[in-house]
């Protein structure tokens, strides 16, 4: 038997060079790995901080968590999963889909678990990517970042908040060793994680406080168990489960021109919510607080037949008054109100537009993605390449976002343009490859024109699809299939490359890297 590369006796080993560097193995990294080894290509590792494969569906173990995309939407197209036993899949199911994948490829053996990676630093000498972890150094010709959107939680800024005594964790974090039976529980937020997570403990807390601060659009979730001739013939009739998926994929790639090109056509969306809203939320005063104040879809659309049934319960409050400061044992907040509370749920979503993955990648002048978000915005071409950082590709990068269907789309087409670029870095023996900063500054232009007319510009909100600079640098704002089109390929003319023998010919094409 072949010794894996998570064995520890290789983690302990002297800097390691790879022809590529996957960080990351959530949808995107570990779909990026089965790519590679279907082309024969066996010179890459996976590096995940994490003990499995799975990211955010790894991670987000919370009570009630379950996705808001179709199941037969959310898998990867050339592993579809007759075994969905819902129409929409909860986080237990999710996770064993993505394993099962794992496995089936093969591509285990290609991880290092546990490896949290601190730094990513071009060295323009050598034209390598230097590569530090806290289970050793690595060099690489070639790094992909894989590392996703809903990877690092983000705390709230609130005075007191490190005093809390209670028990206190985010969403993503979630304690199974707690047990919030029978106490007094506040949960801070009212996103995607929230609307989830107060139905499912709101009937066996003694109390529970959720703090509003923008309240959400909500639509009926379709959701239903799969009847078992579904199943068999989703398993034995071939094309009938690829027929209801691209069913699926087409009715949710309508929505596509109210959220984008004519936002008055969302609209319906809008009276379909209200009137959900009218039924569910007997108490007047108590709808009042839970409408929102912008149009629909302008904030990420949720989906639940349970969460306005759970604050109607009546050991449930909404609170919208801003909170003051967090206390040993309470709440307070702006009005002066002070809640006795033994735990904080903090469900307040995630570093989408400012992660701090992007302080450890230092591009080809020296300066962290950080710095340069700072200066041009969060800015990327095609979400798979950024100005300023050589060799390196992004999967789930500036502007792939969607708020109506499944990502996994989108990053199988990223898949497919970063997997071209690598084919094409090693048949033209590049030693370099750099998207232009012309090239992506006319791309994310005509981006922004676009996005300027959608409901996500116009629709009256404040999102986390927003950076600070004020632009939506999160979603991509047309159709799925157009952005499948123009990753099909990779563009190697809108690249500055360089070969090993530009290299010896043009001292000067070398930068001095940072400190």
């Amino acid at each position: 038997m072949s010794r894996k590369v998570t064995d520890n006796t290789v983690a302990n080993q002297p800097t390691r060079h790879l022809r590529t560097i996957i960080i990351g193995s959530g949808f995107a990294g570990l779909g990026l790995a089965i790519r590679l080894t279907q082309q024969g290509r066996e010179d890459f590792l996976v590096l995940e901080r994490g003990s499995d494969v799975g990211g955010t569906w790894r991670d987000n173990t919370y009570p009630g968590a379950a996705c808001d995309v179709p199941s037969h939407l959310y898998s990867y197209s050339f592993a579809l999963n007759p075994e969905w036993s819902r129409s929409f899949s909860r986080q237990e199911e999710i996770q064993a889909y993505i394993k099962s994948v794992a496995d089936k490829y093969n591509v285990r053996d290609k991880h290092l678990f546990d490896c949290d990676v601190t730094g990513a630093r071009w060295n323009a000498e050598t034209t390598q990517w230097e590569v530090t972890t806290n289970k050793g150094d690595f060099t690489a010709d070639t790094v992909v970042s894989a590392v996703g959107a809903l990877c690092e939680p983000n705390l709230p800024d609130i005075k007191g908040i490190n005093s809390f005594a209670g028990e206190f964790f985010h969403s993503a974090r979630w304690n199974h060793d707690s047990d919030l039976a029978g106490k007094r529980v506040a949960v801070i937020g009212t996103g995607a994680s929230a609307i989830q997570i107060v139905p499912a403990i709101a009937g066996s807390v003694e109390h529970l406080d959720v703090y509003q601060r923008t309240a959400p659009w909500l639509l009926p979730r379709m959701d239903r168990p799969y009847l078992l001739p579904e199943r068999l013939a989703f398993k034995h009739i071939p094309g009938v489960q690829r027929l209801s998926r691209a069913a699926i994929y087409a009715a949710r790639e309508t929505q596509v021109v109210g959220l984008a090109k004519f936002p008055p056509l969302m609209r319906g969306f809008e009276a379909l919510a209200k009137a959900k809203l009218a039924r569910e939320i007997r108490d007047p005063e108590l709808r009042k607080k839970v409408t929102p104040n912008f149009r629909i879809g302008c904030k990420r659309m949720l989906i639940s037949n349970e969460y306005y049934p759970a604050l109607d319960r009546d050991n449930v409050d909404v609170v919208t008054d801003g909170i003051a400061e967090i206390r040993a044992n309470s709440i307070v907040t702006k009005d002066g109100t002070e809640r006795e509370v033994d735990a904080i749920v903090v469900a307040t979503g995630f570093h989408v537009t400012d992660s701090p993955a992007y302080e450890t990648i230092y591009g080809r002048d020296g300066r962290s993605l950080t710095e340069v978000f700072d200066d041009i915005g969060q800015q990327g071409y095609k979400g798979s390449a950024i100005a300023n950082f050589p060799n390196m590709f992004f999967l789930l990068g500036p502007n792939v976002g969607l708020g109506h269907t499944s990502m996994v789309y989108m990053i199988e087409s990223q898949i497919n343009y970063i997997a071209d670029a690598l084919a094409t870095f090693e048949n033209r023996g590049l030693r370099t490859v750099e998207v232009r900063r012309s090239t992506q500054d006319a791309y994310n232009s005509a981006l922004q024109k676009k996005l300027t007319k959608s409901v996500w510009s116009t629709g009256g909100c404040a999102s986390w699809y927003l950076d600070k600079h004020g632009n939506n640098t999160t979603l991509w704002p047309d159709f799925t299939f157009e952005f499948r089109r123009i990753t099909r390929k990779f563009d190697v003319a809108a690249y500055d490359t360089t070969t090993a023998a530009d290299a010896s010919a043009r001292p000067d094409l070398k930068v001095v890297t940072a400190p």
